[in-house]
């Protein structure tokens, strides 16, 4: 996990200083969990993608570079397990992509 820097307003730091007890941190993650609801985005669903794309061999930065959102990280996870493995999920083994042989018409 990488640690991000925030820049907050005078009035937050100010309020923060007077409820020192509240993790501003927590804050933070929360309001990124409600925006990610907002983009209707399963946090759970979201990590494991990422956890896969890792797996994949993908580092963080070139998920970053190859993804703006999550349709582009589903589909970076996809394309890579479908080369890895060779298989093509959207064509049936048995779909014959050239002319029909053995065709019986009635």
């Amino acid at each position: 996990m990488k640690t991000r820097q925030v820049t907050i307003e005078k009035i937050d730091q100010l309020f923060l200083e007077w409820f020192d007890y509240i993790n501003a941190s927590a804050l933070y993650r929360q309001a990124l969990r409600e925006e990610m609801a907002v983009r209707d985005i399963d946090p759970h669903e979201f990590r494991d993608l990422l956890e896969r794309a890792q797996e994949q061999g993908h580092s963080f930065d070139d998920v970053v570079g190859k993804t703006n959102r999550l349709s582009d990280l589903q589909d970076l996870v996809t394309d890579s397990a479908d080369s890895k493995g060779g298989n093509h999920p959207d064509t049936p083994a048995n779909e014959n992509c050239g002319t029909p042989q053995n065709e019986t018409r009635q």
